[in-house]
């Protein structure tokens, strides 16, 4: 069983003001590969410290395979979620991000302006999204077919924490 959290970081979300549609697209999208359970979303502000403080948490209490998280990646001085990230994992997925800006790429030049990130903690892997629903569709499209290979490789063996 693959355990998922979908965090969507966007202050007009958080405040009601509009729709998580990127976070729906990425329900839909998770839940078509197999043994996926997602066992917990949020919609939080663009506040470093809360998101850093719930990717901790995520990890380290609810023992989560996998966070996909969507919205806060770009170049905007709100945009800190590849900041909050990198403070709390403990390696980098580098080709992860990589292979996602590419991809991005070939549908639209905006993508070089994504700053999102990916990377491990503990036995969990983190992963930033862009904050756009047909990106988060584009991006986990060539995402999904990797994920049960990657989060097998992370979750053998004891859980350190």
């Amino acid at each position: 069983m693959i355990t998922v959290g979908i965090l969507t970081i966007s202050d007009g979300a958080a405040k009601g003001e509009r729709q998580d549609t990127s976070g729906e697209t990425m329900r839909t999208l998770v839940t078509q590969l197999p043994e996926v359970v997602i066992s917990t979303g949020a919609i939080i502000p663009d506040e470093q410290d809360q998101v850093s403080a719930t990717l901790r948490v995520w990890c380290d209490e609810k023992h989560l395979n996998l966070i996909l998280t969507t919205g806060g990646t770009g170049l905007a001085p709100r945009d800190v979620t590849p900041e909050a990230t990198k403070a709390v994992i403990e390696r980098e997925a580098q080709g992860i991000a990589e292979a996602l800006r590419a991809i991005s790429l070939k549908y639209t030049p905006m993508a070089m302006l994504s700053r999102g990130v990916a990377g491990v903690r503990g036995r969990t892997l983190i992963v930033n999204l862009p904050g756009s629903p047909k990106a988060v569709k584009e991006c986990l499209d060539y995402l999904l077919p990797v994920l049960p290979h990657a989060i097998n490789l992370l979750t053998e063996g004891p859980r350190e924490h």
